[in-house]
């Protein structure tokens, strides 16, 4: 089912919240904004052009900032509300259950600083779900963690070996928003 390639395999926590296009959580609306500028062209913010959950975020250094994002591979809505409503229920119980992606890693910054923006590398981790779309919609619901199974590809994305080595470190840390 895997393209083939190497997979740094990462078992995380993850507190989902659903983010809609443009909403006050976007990454493309405003974090991707600050350091990149609307499109040229269009004179508009990115646009995803689809829900996705954000997860996680923390410094990597002074001037870089880690994102992390879990993209359902089908819109939350087309989700079995019944099927949700139980994960919801076991949730708030002791039960963590599990969901599987396969990910990649993008590091990137602007060419050029621009004094009027912010100029800072973009670590993003982005999650593609491939199972637990009724769990995790559910945990972003009743507000709960889920564990991630993660099977990072290594020859693919924007990052290096050594900014794939240090991900499980800068994962580790605590969560913090970009100042």
């Amino acid at each position: 089912m895997l393209p083939a390639g190497r997979y740094q395999p990462m078992l995380v926590g993850i507190n989902p919240r659903l983010v809609h296009p443009l909403d006050r959580d976007d990454y493309f609306a405003h974090e991707q904004v600050e350091t990149w500028g609307i499109d040229s062209f269009w004179g508009l913010p990115v646009h995803p052009r689809t829900v996705y959950y954000r997860t996680f975020e923390t410094a990597v250094s002074a001037d870089a900032h880690l994102y992390e994002f879990v993209v359902p591979m089908v819109p939350p809505t087309w989700n079995d509300a019944t099927r949700v409503a139980q994960f919801e229920e076991q949730l708030r119980s002791v039960s963590t259950p599990t969901a599987v992606a396969v990910s990649i890693l993008d590091v990137v910054q602007p060419a050029v600083a621009e004094e009027r923006r912010d100029y800072y590398t973009h670590y993003s981790l982005i999650h593609f779900l491939l199972d637990g779309h009724h769990k995790l919609e559910a945990a972003a619901k009743a507000g709960r963690p889920l564990r991630l199974l993660s099977l990072l590809s290594v020859d693919t994305g924007l990052a290096d070996k050594q900014d794939i080595a240090s991900l499980a470190g800068i994962r580790s840390g605590m969560p913090g928003e970009r100042r």
